[in-house]
């Protein structure tokens, strides 16, 4: 488990530096500044809170985690397509945004929803094939 960790935390360090050699190339820092620090503002303020008042409110007992994990998930799936989302209709250079992204939000949202469901219901399976102890 330890070596896991540490290859994520190694994984993690590396994905970081290539990031940060990306931004060699950006003319205007600004810009991504001020859009990381939207990020952590649109998380820390909107998203968390909202991911724990649901879970706290809405679900009791072994599946809170799960069902966190989900609508983590789903909201920042949700905040990277938000500016598509928002933007419906033709583009005068259909090349641009080429993709129907409002269907393809949905299909992740779905895929979100049934890894859920089926994590919850492996738990579920597999507690009760436990034998009593």
């Amino acid at each position: 488990m330890k070596a896991m960790r540490a290859l994520a935390g190694v994984a993690g360090v590396v994905l970081m530096g290539v990031g940060a050699s990306l931004l060699r190339d950006v003319p205007d820092l600004t810009g991504v500044l001020v859009w990381l620090g939207g990020a952590v503002v649109l998380h820390d303020g909107l998203i968390a809170p909202l991911v724990l008042l649901v879970g706290l409110v809405l679900v009791r007992g072994g599946v809170r985690g799960p069902v966190r994990g989900a609508l983590t998930v789903a909201g920042a799936l949700t905040v990277v397509a938000l500016p598509v989302l928002l933007r419906p209709g033709q583009r005068a250079n259909s090349s641009v945004l080429p993709l129907d992204y409002s269907r393809n939000w949905l299909l992740a949202m779905v895929a979100v929803t049934t890894v859920t469901a089926l994590v919850l219901a492996a738990r579920r399976f597999t507690r009760r094939r436990r034998p009593p102890s």
